[in-house]
């Protein structure tokens, strides 16, 4: 009889699958979205999306829905959307109290049957992987003929592969995560212009999920602007997952703002190594390249996933990481990654931007390179 292995029991707190439903939902340029659940489920990331041009409303499910159902109210609030928005395309989330108590999404559409198109996402937050929210989303969108079968198999198959990055060195990877603020910034950045002014090479590298690109590119950019300063430049190769062409319609979009901004900064990207939605993979093309061109450099400054990136071609150097997650320090340490620096409330401030945000991390190598 076959052994069935139980699943690691994680007791930090994970990314929730209606979040996750949420922001596909904003990549897939929806103009209203409405959760059908309780009025403060998900209130944080709700109210955050509204800033990236994407109206979150909700059923405001109470305790005379859990017991006598609120699809009359849902069907209230599709009404109202229609009315008061003129929306283009609209999403209907589920939360975990309307699925508990067997609320059926598509109900409510037969019943308003709008003229434009409906997403309705199923879902609730018990997935222990909250890229399921991801995939409900996309089968939706699937259905209602936003997106091809092409798109949704590559999307699935990115979404495996980041499932599977978590579970090997992210926040799956151990049943606890201590949080931490990770290295000191002025420490970093006084190490990478040491290193500069060694002459020493260094390839830099972005490796960003979707729209947190908009601060994580501002680090390898400060990098390759203190580099020109020190008279070294053509020390860095740049490599990012920008490519303009992958993606759904928000990520193009943000991949094109980024290159624009480099451009106009002066800065080359030397490998395009992907799309904003492939960094589980992406990864891969670095550690390629790396052994084919650049398996004598010195060090390494990755941003966004570095945990995403294999270990065979960069153990030799000193590296250098920037995450947003502060459960994410341990497990880069524990890869072996040297320097680990945490930009905190990243995502937020790169909600709703369409140009690079500075970082902290990038404004403190800028400052520091001044006085050299």
């Amino acid at each position: 009889m076959p052994v069935i292995q139980k699943e690691q029991l994680i007791l930090h707190p994970r990314p929730s699958s209606i979040v996750a439903a949420l922001y596909t939902l904003r990549d897939l340029e929806t103009d209203v979205t409405i959760l059908h659940g309780p009025p403060g489920c998900s209130f944080k990331h709700a109210r955050l999306l509204e800033e990236d041009g994407m109206r979150v409303v909700t059923s405001s499910l109470d305790e005379s829905g859990f017991v006598f159902g609120g699809m009359d109210t849902l069907v209230e609030v599709l009404e109202k959307v229609i009315e008061r928005f003129n929306p283009k395309r609209i999403g209907i989330v589920g939360t975990c109290a309307s699925m508990i108590i067997g609320e059926e999404l598509h109900e409510a559409v037969t019943r308003v049957q709008p003229d434009v198109p409906v997403i309705e996402v199923e879902v609730h937050a018990g997935y222990r992987d909250n890229t399921k929210g991801v995939i409900i989303a996309l089968e939706s969108a699937l259905s209602a003929g936003i997106i091809d079968e092409a798109e949704f198999q590559r999307q699935k198959s990115l979404l495996k592969e980041a499932t599977m990055v978590e579970k090997r060195h992210g926040a799956a990877s151990k049943d606890y995560l201590e949080p931490s603020r990770g290295d000191l910034k002025y420490k970093v950045a006084e190490r990478i212009i040491q290193l500069l002014k060694e002459g020493k090479s260094g390839i830099n590298i972005m490796n960003a999920k979707k729209e947190t690109a908009y601060m994580f590119v501002d680090i390898n950019a400060a990098v390759v602007q203190a580099a020109e300063k020190l008279g070294v430049g053509s020390n860095i190769v740049n490599m990012a997952n920008l490519d303009e062409n992958l993606g759904l319609p928000k990520t193009r979009r943000d991949a094109r703002n980024i290159n624009e901004d480099l451009k106009g900064m002066g800065i080359e990207i030397h490998h395009i190594i992907g799309g904003l939605d492939e960094y589980p993979v992406a990864g891969n093309n670095v550690n390629n390249l790396i052994a084919e061109k650049y398996p004598d450099f010195d060090f390494a400054v990755i941003t966004g996933v570095p945990h995403a990136l294999p270990m065979d071609n960069i153990k030799d150097m000193e590296l250098f990481s920037v995450t947003n997650g502060p459960r994410q320090v341990a497990p880069l340490k524990d890869m072996g990654h040297n320097h680990v620096v945490v930009e905190i409330d990243l995502h937020p401030r790169t909600l709703g931007v369409n140009h690079i945000v500075e970082s902290e991390t990038g404004a403190t190598i800028r400052e520091m390179v001044k006085h050299v």
